[in-house]
């Protein structure tokens, strides 16, 4: 077997013969770091294109354009009073102008580099094996491909069928677990299968215990928030509130960084309705792409959580409709008066964006927050990557109508307060510990680390701040490779 020092040759030879310079996170937080020669070299380029300059575009800066642009503030946009039906400003930061149209080419950056630049990963003999239930895979395979390694990836047979055709076309070696969004049990398995088949080959990167997940989101996203904050507060305006929907809780990372920079805020996870694993450690499927696994992920610091609110799949498979269908869009235009810019842009929101949408609501409406209020969420995806998804809807409940767009609003403008939980010690200690089943008893974790995330006030920071520590690393591999000279 080769030894780290001998991967780590393997790794700068392969990047160097492909070209291939690796961003720091500052970069990604700051692309003004970047070098000006790489921003020439992007203006060729398309947002989506397998090319390895891409990697600089793992970031929330990038012009929204398909081709060729450059780096601009961060993508976002605000949802009016008239629309959310609340007072406080909802802010989303956009994920659909990443490259793939996902943040989780973000996520999935880490885990995968982190291994490269530490000599832990041989691109020349070994795959790196992407386990989800959704986007995360998707950033996987495209990761890997920019960083010429080849990949795996395993999600559940009922995800959309987009994400199987682009895994296909981009040469992802693809395995379809039985199930839907929460049979993370089943992709866990074929996982673990193909671990123990091929052992020197595969190599496991699952977002739910991969630290570099939630890191990239601490650094990047958290630090993306805090400038929009900067940037769009009025004179007396907090940033109160943050919510996101849980997944592998890669996202909730930035939560710790925003608590660090604005102690009082108010974090707040969400989940489906149809599997409360949080609330209620119940179980069960739906329907919301990308969140709510039945599993409390590893990665997840629940002790910095606020609250937990479960959210209906129904309304945001009906809001799909009503915010992309032509009767939808058209009667929240002429009808509910609602501005066209806004309405032009809600195509921008995929299914668990609806989601955080729909929970930023709900902690508005539990908080009595006002005006003088601002509410920060993320949209992962748009609506691009589940077409499929809308037409499956019209064809099960047939064409959309100005008489359904009634209902789906008159719903959405009455979501309530129902199925949220403000966390008590007690109660996040509670879904702290049903880590124990998925990770101690099925994933050979120890107890001791269990309670050191618990009981070690310094173990999420340390986590966290190794950032600064692997841009070093990846500052002395593209010195080594040396194409970083001519810029």
């Amino acid at each position: 077997m080769a030894t780290k020092k001998e991967i780590l040759e393997n790794t700068i030879k392969r990047c160097k013969q492909r070209n291939i310079i690796i961003p720091t996170y500052e970069e990604m937080r700051d692309p003004e770091k970047i070098p000006q020669g790489i921003k020439n070299e992007l203006k060729k380029i398309g947002l989506w294109d397998l090319n390895s300059r891409n990697l600089f575009r793992i970031t929330w800066k990038n012009e929204p354009v398909k081709s060729g642009g450059g780096f601009n503030g961060v993508n976002h946009m605000e949802i009016p009073s008239s629309l959310s039906g609340v007072k406080a400003r909802i802010i989303i930061l956009l994920g659909k102008f990443f490259p793939t149209g996902a943040h989780k080419v973000g996520a999935t950056f880490g885990p995968l580099v982190e291994r490269l630049v530490k000599g832990e990963f041989d691109p020349t003999t070994q795959k790196a094996l992407w386990p989800s239930t959704g986007n995360y895979c998707r950033g996987g395979a495209y990761d890997s491909y920019l960083l010429a390694c080849p990949s795996i990836a395993v999600l559940p047979e009922g995800m959309s069928k987009e994400r199987f055709t682009w895994l296909k076309k981009i040469g992802s070696e693809v395995h379809a677990t039985p199930g839907v969004e929460s049979n993370v049990k089943e992709v866990f398995d074929k996982t673990y299968e193909l671990k123990q088949e091929r052992p020197e080959e595969v190599v496991v990167l699952n977002q739910f215990d991969e630290i570099g997940n939630p890191i990239w989101h601490y650094a990047v996203t958290g630090a993306a928030m805090e400038e929009l904050y900067h940037q769009k507060k009025k004179k007396n305006e907090n940033f109160t509130a943050l919510f996101l929907t849980q997944g592998s809780a890669g996202t909730l990372g930035c939560g710790d960084y925003i608590r660090a920079k604005f102690p009082s805020v108010k974090v707040g996870a969400g989940e489906a309705w149809q599997c409360p694993t949080l609330l209620y450690n119940g179980f069960g499927g739906h329907r919301i792409e990308g969140i709510g696994d039945k599993h409390v992920p590893w990665i997840f610091n629940v002790k910095n959580l606020d609250m937990v609110a479960d959210i209906d799949d129904d309304l945001c498979i009906r809001m799909i409709r009503l915010f992309n269908e032509k009767s939808g869009r058209s009667y929240l235009e002429k009808k509910m008066k609602i501005d066209h810019g806004i309405v032009g842009k809600l195509d921008l929101l995929g299914i668990s964006s609806i989601a955080n949408l729909v929970g930023a609501i709900k902690m508005a409406r539990y908080y009595e927050m006002d005006s003088d209020d601002m509410i920060f969420t993320i949209a992962t995806d748009s609506m691009e990557l589940y077409q499929s998804r809308i037409e499956e809807l019209r064809k099960e409940y047939g064409d959309y109508n100005e008489i359904q767009a009634a209902r789906d609003f008159e719903s959405f403008s009455s979501i309530t307060t129902d199925r949220m939980l403000e966390l008590s010690y007690w109660d996040k200690k509670r879904m702290h510990n049903l880590k124990y089943f998925t990770w101690i008893e099925q994933r050979g974790k120890s107890v001791e680390e269990l309670d050191e995330q618990w009981y070690n006030k310094n173990y999420w920071k340390d986590q966290y701040n190794s950032y600064k520590e692997w841009d070093k690393k990846i500052k002395e591999f593209n010195e080594r490779t040396g194409l970083l000279r001519k810029y």
